[in-house]
């Protein structure tokens, strides 16, 4: 999906370095940059997309990298939590039950 095609609830104004224009040249007018843009933001952008298009990529992107990122540490939590119960069980079934020394 075009991103100019979606409908715009606010329009924000966003300070760029001059570094940050060279990025964004680069994913306008790179063919490479732009198609991984595209990709990683689920979007369609070509040659003639506006500044604002790719701009808005570009921050799809990113959302969506940060939400995988806190999934991952989420799932690195539970997995963490989870270690210690799984240890205590591995424990317990190595002991021998008490009834096991009697004659």
């Amino acid at each position: 999906m075009e991103a100019t095609t979606r409908s715009t609830t606010s329009r924000k104004s966003l300070p760029l370095t001059p570094r940050d224009l060279r990025d964004l040249t680069a994913m306008r007018e790179s063919p490479v940059h732009r198609a991984v843009l595209a990709e990683l933001a689920n979007t369609s952008l070509s040659e003639t997309s506006s500044e604002a298009a790719v701009l808005h990529a570009i921050w799809e992107a990113g959302v969506q990298a940060v939400r995988e990122r806190v999934e991952e540490t989420g799932y690195a939590q539970m997995a963490a939590d989870r270690e210690p119960a799984a240890e205590r069980k591995a424990v317990a079934r190595r002991r021998r039950p008490p009834r096991a020394d009697e004659s």
